[in-house]
């Protein structure tokens, strides 16, 4: 599965924080088919555990269904790792002038991570379209974007930090707010207890906003 851009996709963005035992690639196979089922083609697989690569790339193979992407990129390592896996978006919690410059380079659609205004107009500047705005809720939540986005033109931005199924809606509210990147509907208890049905349930709840 392919697409312009991961905004387009669903109003949520599954934020993914697999376990390391099981097997992750094989928990990501079957998360990304419950998220499928329940209507939402995206997932983002942090690599915050040993074996987010690998499940990327099984996810990949298995499941050409929905559109997976790496998170929390901090360096090029990670990039150029995830790239390799197959990884079809880059999220990065925020943009060292080294990640820049290498995701300048990169042919899959990237959402640089900023924290402030300073932020978003240096990626905005350096030709980037879409951004991630991160940690949300800590920043000031809806009112902060809001604020944001009513001088800075030309970006589109999907918040990602502290959002839950409850706040959701007033961040979609908002102009050139297309989705949202949040945890809640893969909570790790139910990964862990590999409760596909009930992620599928959050899922289609999520999809059908």
């Amino acid at each position: 599965m392919s697409v312009a851009s991961p905004l387009d996709v669903s109003p949520v963005i599954p934020v993914v924080q697999l376990p390391t035992h099981p097997d992750p690639s094989v928990a990501g196979v079957a998360l990304a088919r419950a998220l499928v089922a329940g209507g939402v083609a995206i997932i983002e697989v942090t690599l915050r555990t040993e074996g987010a690569v690998r499940a990327i790339r099984s996810i990949r193979e298995q499941v050409p269904e929905i559109l997976v992407g790496a998170g929390s990129v901090l360096d090029v390592g990670g990039l150029d790792a995830s790239l390799t896996a197959g990884a079809q978006f880059i999220v990065t919690p925020g943009t060292s002038q080294a990640l820049r410059a290498a995701l300048g380079d990169v042919d899959v659609p990237v959402l640089p991570g900023a924290g402030s205004v300073s932020e978003v107009l240096e990626l905005r500047d350096a030709g980037h379209a879409e951004i991630k705005v991160f940690p949300a809720e800590p920043l000031g939540g809806p009112a902060f974007l809001k604020a944001l986005l009513g001088p800075v033109a030309g970006v589109r931005i999907c918040p990602t930090g502290g959002i839950t199924q409850a706040s959701a809606p007033a961040y979609l509210e908002l102009d050139r707010v297309p989705c949202v990147g949040g945890s809640w509907l893969t909570p790790p208890d139910l990964v862990i207890t590999e409760n596909w049905p009930a992620i599928t349930a959050l899922a289609r709840a999520a999809s059908d906003r």
